[in-house]
């Protein structure tokens, strides 16, 4: 990849915005330094010829692997990571590089003494206790998170209880602290609710969430993020389709009940993972199954813009707004008439700097 160019007042013309819910007419959008400006006065002007221009792509779930992580994602028009686990010491090198304002980390987890995510990590990120919960979210606010992730399992799979994981939420909340709950499982997800999670990434494969759960995120503040790529590839390693139809019909069932759907990737290269989504093209492919399990294709745009940048407070971003962030991804299709086009990139802006674009690769899992 080439370095990016430096920043330049740069007035698009004739561009159609996507206002989070269609497309408007043919308009112009300066990018004035970072961020998107209302004046075009001394602007070098592209006419772009009636291309469509959306915020940058916010992915609410992924796994920062080194360095080069954010520019890959930027390069596929994912100008926002939102990292669910990485070593501390990785999330500080990103965050004195020129990325740091493109991701957020909850560095470690809390996980509880029988999950994987115990054996994988080892005993720094396990919690035994509901005492112990708020030493654990000191020490990941200590290792610079921005968010708390909670690892939890279904009962009796060695995560976390309701009590312990109330705790950690609670720990959490009192610091003003966002707690993400990982559950892939209905009983985790149930857990997850109990605790007050404030966003839940995966979704179920093994059945049906339970109606009077789904009824609960509905009426709560919980968000979700299904990872629907990263589910279907473990469908897929299983051999059974039918498990991945029941994570679809999850995630019809929490949208039709008006629980916001966030777009996230699980994307990681962490070797000993049986799925591993690619940084960047995932999130395309993650929005075509969004619209597969029944969200229109403005929901999943919503989806992997405005939607996460609210549910994570991301204020700066998501939308196209004079005073906003100039995260910017021009392209030659229309996403509105079939989600497929996102992948038709033209140009993309990082905080008003033009980024490389990389050309899709096929979307596979190794």
């Amino acid at each position: 990849m080439t370095s990016p160019a430096p920043h330049s007042r740069l007035a698009l013309d004739n561009v159609r915005v996507f206002d989070g819910h269609g497309l408007t007419a043919p308009e112009t959008v300066v990018i004035d330094g970072p961020i998107i400006g209302a004046d075009a006065t001394g602007a070098r002007h592209l006419d772009a010829d009636g291309a469509i221009l959306l915020p940058g792509f916010i992915d609410a779930h992924v796994h920062l692997h080194d360095l080069q992580t954010p520019q890959v994602l930027a390069a596929h028009g994912v100008t926002t990571s939102l990292d669910m686990t990485a070593a501390p010491d990785l999330v500080a090198a990103l965050r004195n590089g020129p990325y740091a304002d493109s991701l957020r980390s909850a560095v470690l987890p809390v996980v509880g003494p029988g999950s994987a995510h115990a054996r994988a990590l080892g005993e720094q990120v396990i919690i035994h206790a509901p005492e112990q919960a708020e030493d654990a979210v000191a020490q990941r606010i200590k290792d610079g998170c921005d968010y708390v992730k909670l690892v939890l399992e279904e009962p009796g799979h060695g995560g976390p209880g309701t009590a312990t994981a109330s705790a950690v939420v609670a720990a959490a909340h009192a610091r003003a602290f966002l707690v993400i709950a990982h559950a892939a499982t209905p009983g985790a997800y149930t857990i997850a609710l109990d605790a007050g999670a404030d966003i839940i990434t995966h979704i179920p494969v093994a059945g049906p969430l339970p109606q009077h759960d789904i009824d609960r995120m509905a009426a709560g503040p919980a968000a979700a993020v299904p990872t629907l790529g990263m589910m279907q590839g473990y469908a897929e390693i299983a051999g059974d389709a039918a498990d991945f139809e029941h994570a679809l019909a999850n995630v019809a069932a929490l949208h039709a009940a008006g629980v916001p759907i966030l777009a996230g990737t699980d994307a990681n290269a962490i070797p000993v993972s049986p799925v591993r989504p690619p940084f960047g093209a995932s999130l395309h492919r993650e929005l075509e199954l969004l619209v597969r399990a029944g969200l229109s294709t403005a929901d999943a745009l919503r989806a992997a813009t405005t939607g996460p940048a609210r549910a994570f407070g991301l204020t700066d971003r998501g939308a196209i707004t004079p005073g906003l962030r100039a995260d910017l991804v021009l392209l030659d299709g229309d996403p509105l008439a079939d989600i497929t086009a996102t992948r038709s990139i033209q140009r993309i802006w990082r905080a008003g700097i033009d980024q490389p674009v990389e050309p899709h690769a096929p979307n596979t899992f190794g």
